[in-house]
């Protein structure tokens, strides 16, 4: 109700008990609509002003008035989100992306005309542009001066991803929340909620209160899109799966529109490398394969931890990106007098976890800068900081957590050390695990080296992807390649 108001609201100090002469520095402000300062020497200029921004008549109607008004970004606000977002088009839509944007752009439009609500799910895998998708609606729907948000269920992703749009206006950051911010929001009040990484929804955002955070989301716009990848639930209590939102969907007597992004190339990285990974996790009725170089991506397994740092180190060196990644097998202390403790210790190779903090340690970046920070290299993320990013580089250890034996993967419970998998049945584990190792390695975009704690599971791996032979200098998937 303040919208079309630019001036509706007004603020002003009163420091009653300070007179003008001991406060002369702060009166040196200039004064503006957002505030002004009075002190006790200028009571009867505070009377007046007050005079002339209040009404006489009683306040209780405006009140209420206020109070009911759905929250939802401002024009001016929209104009600048979709002045700062993707400047230069640096992200490209490419085929089923274009369709995507295209037919939510049409659904929000017939929305708001018609007075209707529309479901649209858009699934794909790492780096089918599920995220690109979601920017350039924002800064569509933005531009259209149609009320959008997005969110996320990661603070690392969202974090990130203002870095990533170039963003320093500290409202349109506000455009960008998570999926716990809609649990008071009004049914309807935006014309469309854009879900990123929507298998990260949980069961509930207040849990006493024993609404559904998918009915939450669902309820908050008229045009709700919800971007996932159905083998990324890798946490109990996530439920964000195509299934469970058609589900929800179907009580409220609507059919989702559904988006397949899995045929989508990748912009970099390898869709054959993906589904190599889906059947070697035995993610898919079909069986694993014997894993073929291509010419933009490879697949190497060493014979250390050591060796996987140093080949990832000399990628860095060429000024590539590269991380090593783990399975959550050891423990994650936090620092001691300054400095990251080494908890992963394999034979004689031992780094530490990611940071944890919110802050800078000693050059050590924040968690949620772990995988796009230059100094990021020196510390192992796990699926907490990884889930959701990519770099040019991928080194997975596969810890004791997931082992394979015969003709099958089997859990192994003791080994993690992950607290949200305490008090998990065997096949949930095994289901959550598997998930977890997918998206560990699929995050890189030029190629993935690989290496397991277990012996039998390194010698399964050994047998899926070749040493290079006496031909092939090794290995090419390591010589220097063109950025």
């Amino acid at each position: 109700m303040l919208d079309a108001e630019p001036d509706a609201v007004a603020g002003l100090a009163y420091l009653h008990n300070a007179d003008t002469t001991g406060v002369a520095d702060l009166l040196a402000l200039q004064p503006d609509h957002h505030g002004r300062l009075f002190t006790c020497s200028t009571r009867d200029q505070l009377i007046t002003y007050l005079q002339s921004r209040l009404s006489p008549a009683h306040g209780t109607v405006a009140a209420d008035e206020l109070l009911d008004s759905p929250l939802a970004p401002s024009r001016p606000l929209l104009r600048a989100t979709a002045e700062e977002i993707l400047h230069a088009d640096r992200f490209v839509l490419l085929d089923q992306q274009q369709v995507a944007v295209s037919l939510v752009r049409r659904a929000v439009k017939k929305a708001r005309e018609a007075d209707s609500k529309e479901i649209i799910i858009v699934t794909g895998g790492p780096g089918s542009g599920k995220s690109v998708i979601a920017l350039h609606l924002m800064r569509h729907l933005a531009h259209d001066r149609h009320t959008v948000v997005h969110a996320t269920g990661s603070k690392s992703f969202t974090r990130t991803l203002h870095h990533a749009v170039g963003t320093h206006n500290p409202s349109v950051r506000k455009l960008f929340g998570y999926f716990m911010n809609f649990a008071d929001a009004p049914k309807n009040g935006l014309d469309a909620l854009t879900c990123d990484e929507a298998h990260r929804i949980r069961a509930h955002s207040v849990r006493y209160r024993g609404v559904r955070q998918i009915d939450e989301l669902l309820d908050a716009a008229r045009i709700p899109v919800f971007l996932l990848d159905d083998h990324q639930v890798v946490r109990p209590g996530e439920m964000g799966s195509r299934e469970a939102i058609d589900q929800a969907a179907a009580a409220r007597g609507l059919r989702p529109r559904h988006i397949d992004l899995n045929g989508q190339f990748r912009n970099g990285g390898s869709r054959a490398y993906e589904q190599w990974v889906l059947r070697l996790l035995q993610l898919t009725d079909e069986p694993a394969t014997e894993w073929a170089d291509e010419r933009t991506f490879h697949v190497r397994v060493v014979d250390s931890p050591q060796q996987m740092e140093d080949l990832l180190q000399a990628k860095e060196a060429q000024h590539l990106t590269a991380r090593i990644t783990a399975g959550f097998c050891w423990p994650w202390s936090n620092p001691r007098r300054g400095r990251l403790v080494d908890d992963i210790t394999i034979g004689s190779w031992h780094k530490p976890w990611n940071l944890r903090g919110e802050s800078r340690l000693d050059g050590v970046p924040p968690s949620w800068l772990w995988a796009t920070d230059p100094n990021g290299f020196g510390q192992v993320g796990c699926i907490y900081t990884a889930q959701g990013f990519e770099y040019d580089w991928n080194g997975v250890i596969l810890g004791d957590d997931l082992v394979w034996r015969q003709d099958r993967w089997l859990p192994n419970l003791r080994a993690s050390k992950d607290s949200a998998l305490d008090g998990t049945d065997r096949a949930t584990f095994l289901r959550l695990v598997r998930n977890t190792y997918k998206v560990l390695l699929t995050r890189g975009m030029s190629g993935t080296l690989l290496y397991s704690t277990d012996p039998e599971t390194q010698a399964r791996l050994r047998q899926l992807v070749p040493a290079p032979t006496a031909a092939e200098p090794d290995p090419p998937a390591l010589a220097e390649q063109p950025t």
